[in-house]
């Protein structure tokens, strides 16, 4: 399959056309895309291999070595996520508007691992129907990471009741806004998301580092040394 001519490609994704260039670079390097001098750039059609070794398994090793990577998968999924939304409230068929509405009922599971499981399904849904191939197939080679990372914070979310209802209201919103055929709702909707989805996140982890730090406080050891005596 031929990608669209460079202009309207970094158009569509939003992004200028030398960070376009520079992607593009990298996915020719890693075998994903195909460049013809004077014909233009392809897919290769190699997904299984792209999606698992070229692109998941190097991430793996950088969140094995260094947890923190996890905000750039976010970064990322804003960057794509933004555009799926966009496509999919373009293109989206009624049967897939169906499917994305039966996947955010799913979110509402009482049980974490189920509800964690739909919602992957339900960004999943929304790749597909934006119809776009590379963004469709650069999703499903997050899924193994996009797996864990939403279960893990939708988890630290279940506890907090606000949190929680605060992302069955965006997912809706994005969805509401896919079925309704509008574009840059969508996209509104679902930047709002991620950038929630980031910012509790870090604030889950500052307020867990500083709790960690308070308990190294010499203050307390002396305290309770002295209550041993």
């Amino acid at each position: 399959m031929r990608l669209p001519a460079e202009r309207q490609l970094a158009a569509q994704l939003g992004v200028s056309r030398n960070s376009l260039r520079e992607a593009l670079a990298m996915l020719v390097n890693e075998g994903v895309l195909l460049s013809r001098r004077g014909g233009g750039t392809f897919v290769r059609w190699q997904h299984e291999a792209w999606s698992e070794q070229n692109i998941v398994q190097p991430l793996k090793t950088l969140l094995s070595d260094d947890p923190d990577y996890s905000f750039d998968i976010l970064e990322a999924r804003h960057a794509i996520e933004a555009s799926t939304a966009w496509h999919a409230a373009m293109r989206a068929t009624d049967a897939e508007k169906e499917k994305i509405r039966l996947c955010f009922e799913a979110t509402q599971s009482e049980d974490p691992d189920l509800a964690s499981q739909a919602d992957v399904r339900f960004h999943l849904a929304i790749a597909e129907a934006s119809h776009n191939v590379v963004l469709l197939q650069t999703m499903r080679g997050f899924f193994d990471l996009l797996q864990s990372s939403v279960k893990e914070s939708r988890q630290r979310m279940y506890l907090v009741p606000p949190v929680f209802a605060r992302l069955t209201e965006q997912h809706q919103a994005v969805m509401e806004a896919i079925i309704a055929g509008d574009p840059e709702g969508a996209r509104q909707a679902m930047m709002a998301h991620l950038g929630f989805v980031h910012a509790t996140i870090k604030r889950f982890d500052e307020d867990q580092a500083r709790q960690a730090r308070i308990t190294r406080l010499p203050g307390d050891h002396n305290d309770n040394s002295r209550e041993n005596l």
